[in-house]
């Protein structure tokens, strides 16, 4: 990645610790506010909300993230200083001056189309005239790709030439895409690395003409994974988790259930309703093949995710190991958003929504029939996900073993320079650069 290169020896490259776990939102919460998660309350990427019963993952408004954001301290010294958030998590809300992000339209009738959001509202038309729309199924799914990251780095570039804030947020999400499919170590890795690099010239070109100081990170280094591991369905096999029936179709039961988990990537947030229970459910988890540790209160509080909405356990993978959501003894009880792109539903992460499903061979043919159906306005659905965890190749969450799988953190700028920052250093960070 010779631009990004580029950007450390301008100024200064230095490893950057992550937090547990190490997940898009948990991180991207602690980067902008310098908390752990134990006082920002970003869990994961999803929790369960006790106050409603439910599993829900990728929520957007932005107070759900606690702590003082870095736009609000930075305005403390000055006020009237302006933020853009292109497609950070939790952008909705935020108060910013300007806000992108992806926001699906869901129409009555059940049909999802692309489209995103924007403050303020005329932002959206301003940015369809020039770019077109959200390209939408290349930012999740089994078409996940490049268009996407090239549409919100040309929504960058315009916020840099015609509002010019002090501070613009840049989400850029290529790299999570073809790592998961595929693992770190092969070529598709290297491969999606020297595209992306491509795709960012233009935006660090601006950004050098402009004179505007460049910071790029990663929240996590995603690592070859072969090992999925089904913790909700060792915990139904144990008696702990309960499942209701609708349709000939079983769903997760968490009013009920003793304990269940809620999977993301390689951290399992584990609830439990009795404290009495937690003894069994350690020793469970414990014995799993592919699980570490499991961590009670204290494990919690000595890596930062002692809050309330953790799980009374919290199970961390072992190295190529990851944790599947599934619950279901059979698949032909699974309920029918499994074989979907449904990432609201499912309660719990789902890797092989990245894949197009291996079982079926005919799975292309099926998804252009279910368009062909979308576009004549009649019902359809888009099963294209296999119930089979085993092709994916690559995971995240857990802490790195090796520092070479770490994160990093990249600046134009050497006046801050430090041979090492923590997840929790960077808002300072980026307050240094904006008033020294």
């Amino acid at each position: 990645m010779p631009r990004l290169r580029e950007v450390g020896e301008a100024g200064f490259r230095a490893p950057l610790g992550t937090v547990l776990p190490a997940v898009t939102c948990s991180v991207q919460s602690t980067l902008l506010t310098g908390e752990l998660p134990s006082v920002h309350g970003v869990v994961g990427n999803g929790w369960y909300f006790r106050e409603l019963g439910e599993v829900l993952l990728w929520r957007q408004h932005n107070k759900i993230v606690g702590g003082e954001k870095v736009w609000e301290a930075a305005r403390r010294q000055q006020p009237g200083y302006t933020v853009a958030n292109v497609c950070w998590w939790y952008a909705m809300g935020a108060d910013v001056d300007w806000t992108v992000t992806p926001r699906p339209i869901y129409y009555a009738d059940g049909r999802k189309e692309p489209d995103f959001y924007t403050y303020p509202a005329g932002l959206h038309d301003e940015l369809v005239s020039e770019l077109g729309d959200f390209p939408l199924f290349t930012y999740w799914g089994p078409n996940a790709g490049l268009p996407s990251s090239r549409w919100i780095i040309s929504a960058a570039r315009h916020m840099l030439r015609h509002k010019q804030p002090d501070l613009t947020l840049v989400y850029v999400p290529h790299l999570d895409y073809d790592l998961q499919r595929y693992g770190s170590s092969g070529r598709q890795a290297a491969a999606a690395a020297a595209e992306l690099d491509e795709a960012l010239a233009p935006l660090l070109d601006d950004a050098q003409g402009a004179g505007i100081t460049v910071v790029a990170l990663s929240e996590y280094g995603i690592t070859d994974a072969d090992r999925p591991v089904d913790v909700n369905r060792e915990l139904r096999r144990a008696g702990m988790l309960n499942v209701y029936t609708q349709d000939g179709m079983e769903y997760l039961d968490p009013w009920t259930s003793r304990a269940f988990a809620v999977s993301d990537h390689q951290v399992a947030h584990v609830y439990v309703a009795d404290p009495g229970d937690l003894p069994a459910v350690t020793e469970l988890l414990s014995g799993m093949n592919g699980v570490a540790e499991v961590l009670d209160e204290q494990g919690k509080k000595e890596h930062g995710l002692d809050h309330p909405r953790a799980g009374e356990l919290v199970a961390v993978a072992e190295p190529r190991a990851w944790f599947t959501y599934y619950y279901w003894l059979d698949d032909a009880r699974a309920p029918d958003y499994a074989k979907l792109v449904e990432i609201h539903r499912k309660p719990g992460y789902d890797p092989a929504e990245l894949l197009f499903d291996h079982t079926n061979p005919l799975v292309k043919v099926d998804a252009a029939l279910a368009v062909a159906r979308k576009k004549l306005g009649m019902r359809y659905t888009m099963e294209v996900v296999s119930l089979d965890p085993s092709r994916v190749g690559g995971s995240h969450g857990r802490l790195p073993s090796d520092e070479r799988d770490a994160p990093v953190l990249l600046c134009t700028s050497g006046q801050a320079a430090r041979p090492a920052l923590a997840a929790t250093d960077v808002k300072e960070l980026l307050l240094e650069l904006a008033f020294t």
